[in-house]
């Protein structure tokens, strides 16, 4: 949203496309974001992945090839990078693990991750990569307005020790299906907990249909909470005491707010991880044992602001290297000359 903000702050016209998978629409909708839904999700079986990304890049292709974008720009999606490929369009693609799965010998005109990923370890072949500073999270967390309400909202009490749980992403190419062994240890460990109120965030119906057929009881009670709608992610973390997740965004904000926050990503950890793992920020859960051992349930001090207002170095570096890009690829403006 602030890449956009800048962006349309200097006059530049931003067309937002997104695939129907996961809470996309719904947060699409939320934060009142003009967007074309193109494509969806094809589950995790590796051929319908790769189907499913190049039906997707049709698409994208076939909505895109009257606009002519001068620049095209994604936080890692391939659908974009083959659909720029067919249309000849520059793009920049926007990278936060360097361990993603890449598309062969397609690759895009530039490529872009945070200063403390080191550029050897891109896999992108034939292109420039840019640094920016910071990590991708701090690129919005300026925008942050905490809302006290919404405990009430999801029915937690202002004195409850409030959990948010994000499960693994079981579709994704880089999951671990250890993360589902330490998900299944932690759930049953926070239903028990005499104090604990957990909000869970399914990726999909899928994990939520699982989670209320295991845990029918925790969740009648109101120990484990599913919500019914969409909520800004920043306020749920703000809001909780305690975040474990399986995915990488969430950890990484939690940690950036300063909340306690443990991973039970059992995939390949990347460059930005293992910064914050080393700062002390971000706690590891690799085997079932540590839920016991090093998981620490307890309230914490919830302050009002430490989050700097105005834009981070992060966005900063982002909009004006899309501005440079952008900028270059158009044509130099014709000068016509007369005579007296």
């Amino acid at each position: 949203m602030p890449i956009i903000e800048e962006l349309e702050k200097r006059d530049y016209e931003v067309v937002v496309t997104a695939r129907d998978a996961y809470q996309v629409c719904e947060l699409v909708d939320f934060y009142h974001v003009r967007c074309k839904v193109v494509g969806r999700h094809y589950g995790k079986n590796k051929v319908l992945k790769v189907l499913g990304s190049c039906l997707r890049a049709l698409q994208l292709a076939a909505h895109m090839v009257w606009k002519r974008p001068d620049l095209a720009v994604s936080h890692g999606s391939r659908s974009q990078l083959l659909a720029c490929f067919m249309l000849r369009v520059p793009n920049l693609t926007i990278v936060d693990y360097e361990f993603v799965a890449t598309t062969g010998f397609i690759n895009p005109t530039w490529a872009m991750v945070p200063e403390i990923v080191p550029a050897d370890s891109v896999k992108f072949t034939h292109c420039q990569v840019l640094k920016y500073a910071g990590i991708k999270e701090d690129v919005y967390l300026s925008r942050f307005e905490p809302d006290p309400s919404l405990r009430e909202r999801l029915g937690v009490g202002a004195e409850d020790l409030l959990v948010m749980l994000r499960p693994p992403a079981t579709e994704a190419h880089y999951h671990n299906p250890e993360s589902e062994l330490l998900l299944d240890k932690i759930l049953a460990c926070l239903a028990e907990h005499p104090e604990a109120k957990t909000v869970i965030l399914p990726r999909n119906e899928r994990q939520a249909s699982a989670i209320r057929q295991s845990y029918a009881h925790a969740i009648s009670n109101g120990t484990l909470i599913i919500p019914t709608h969409v909520e800004d992610g920043l306020n749920l973390i703000w809001n909780s005491d305690v975040v474990v997740s399986g995915g990488g965004t969430m950890n990484r904000e939690a940690a950036a707010m300063g909340v306690p926050v443990y991973s039970i990503f059992r995939g390949k950890i990347g460059a930005v991880d293992n910064y914050l793992v080393k700062e002390g920020r971000l706690v590891l859960l690799e085997k079932e044992a540590d839920v016991k051992e090093k998981l620490v349930l307890v309230r914490r001090q919830r302050v009002e602001r430490r989050y700097a207002k105005g834009n981070s170095a992060a966005l900063t570096d982002i909009v004006e290297n899309i501005i440079s890009m952008a900028e270059s690829q158009r044509p130099a403006p014709s000068h016509e000359y007369s005579m007296q």
